[in-house]
């Protein structure tokens, strides 16, 4: 189960994902669940991007809210 500080930031993470802290605690359990990653760009910056999972687990947790 997600706290409430980790679905914020994966909300985050799927509505502007160029506003991530880099360095926020919360990525770690999203990513542990694989409901991020880390993604690398053109620009050899790198940037958090939801993954289909994650979407998914947005989804279902909105149909229940």
């Amino acid at each position: 189960m997600l706290s409430p500080h980790e679905f914020a930031t994966l909300l985050l993470v799927k509505d502007a994902p160029n506003q991530v802290d880099m360095d926020r605690e919360e990525l770690d359990a999203l990513l542990e669940h694989q409901l991020v990653q880390l993604e690398s760009l053109a620009s050899g910056r790198q940037q958090w991007r939801i993954t289909e999972y994650g979407d998914s687990a947005l989804k279902a947790i909105k149909r229940f809210s």
